[in-house]
């Protein structure tokens, strides 16, 4: 029988049994609408306020500002289109974010052009990271908000969030993070790292696709996202998702009981499958070595093609996923590989590896074994002859310096 290893965890996850457990009642027994009086929906609205305070105490902010929502893309609109719209008023329409941000972010911060405001978009180092100070220099004082992404969904860059913090809320400028890759993985506190919104996704936690939540601090008060009913202190109306809110309430609380413990059991996996994929002819490791979450592993192969990667992967029965966007229908590759300076034909050769502390070692060493064995066979493409240099230093192993990139 053919093993099968799951290591796209950045994509999405497996529910988990404890989360199933705690949404199960909820879509059997506890189905009354929270926002009818009687004891069945008074009940769901009792258990919706029990999850809130759940995801507040993952997070060190308090219930009554944490706002459910369907997804993490949801969160960020209504963060920065809602930042945009209010401080508008104000003459406030600048906003700053980086290159290589999640679409959900990209594709807001673009609509918002389109409306009249303007967006600077930082670039990041070849390691996939910014300074506090990029984002100083670019403060102006018509500047409505800036979002970071506290962990790129791609590489796993973690970006410097509190210091970030600290400088907008010294500036006077309201700071957003889409946290949806960071939470559970790195320890966060919205009080202490002075972060004003935070978006965040169920799936990526072991919990059911379809729900999320923005962190909104006390006394920012953004436009409402859907009008209608009061659910959601009327922000955002419509019958609430109970089961998967409460799914989410119990794995915020699981994934963020002991990161530091998860941490120090996914690090030495991760490390190992870098180690190993480096020594295969023609690679590179992307991203910065050091400040990367626990679990992600994206390395680019030159000469391979991503989808062809993926498919030799599948047939192994490992899941993983790419760099590059072919798998629906474009050509182009991942920005945030281009936002590192990678040339076309090895950001087109990336494979994004990232397991979680459900991952075993065996597992780990069947995934090693696996991506050699596919690979292998795309290694011999590349030659010296009529080759151009990448556009900064790489960081490939020593066996390929000196080779470029047709």
């Amino acid at each position: 029988m053919k093993q099968f290893v799951y290591a796209d965890n950045a994509a999405t996850t497996q529910i988990s049994k404890e989360v199933l457990d705690a949404m199960i009642p909820w879509l059997t027994e506890g189905y009354g609408n929270p926002s009818s009086i009687y004891e069945l929906g008074r009940t769901a609205g009792f258990a919706i306020e029990d999850a809130r305070k759940q995801v507040a105490a993952a997070l060190g902010a308090q219930p009554a500002e944490i706002y459910f929502t369907g997804c993490g893309s949801e969160s960020d609109n209504w963060a920065i289109k809602g930042a945009a719209h209010k401080l508008a008023a104000k003459g406030k329409k600048h906003l700053i974010t980086t290159v290589f941000e999640h679409h959900a972010v990209l594709h807001t911060c673009a609509a918002l052009e389109k409306e009249g405001f303007e967006v600077t978009y930082l670039p990041v180092d070849h390691n996939g990271l910014i300074t506090a100070q990029q984002v100083a220099d670019a403060i102006r004082p018509d500047t409505a908000l800036v979002s970071i992404m506290y962990a790129n969904n791609e590489i796993g860059t973690i970006m410097p969030i509190p210091e970030i913090g600290a400088l907008c809320r010294e500036r006077g400028v309201w700071f957003h993070t889409d946290a949806v890759q960071a939470v559970g993985n790195i320890e966060i506190d919205v009080a202490a790292q002075n972060i004003d919104m935070l978006s965040l996704s169920g799936h990526k936690i072991h919990a059911p696709k379809g729900i999320g939540a923005l962190y909104i601090k006390k006394g920012i008060v953004l436009p409402n996202l859907i009008d209608g009913g009061e659910q959601e202190r009327g922000r955002r109306a419509g019958t609430e998702n109970v089961a998967s809110i409460i799914g989410l309430g119990r794995a915020m609380e699981i994934a963020c009981a002991d990161i530091p413990a998860k941490i120090s059991k996914v690090t030495p996996l991760r490390n190992k499958m870098i180690d190993e994929l480096l020594t295969l002819p023609m690679s590179r490791l992307n991203g910065d070595r050091e400040r990367r979450l626990a679990g992600n592993a994206n390395l680019s192969f030159v000469g391979a093609e991503g989808e062809a990667l993926l498919l030799g992967l599948d047939m192994a029965g490992v899941c993983a996923s790419s760099g590059s966007a072919c798998t629906t229908g474009s050509l182009d590759p991942s920005h945030v590989l281009l936002a590192l300076g990678l040339s076309h034909e090895v950001a087109h050769g990336s494979l994004r590896i990232t397991i979680s502390d459900w991952t075993t070692p065996e597992e780990v060493d069947h995934i090693i074994d696996s991506v050699k064995a596919v690979v292998s066979p795309h290694s011999g493409r590349i030659s010296r002859r009529g080759a151009k240099r990448l556009p900064y230093k790489p960081v490939y192993t020593e066996r390929i310096v000196g080779y470029a990139v047709f």
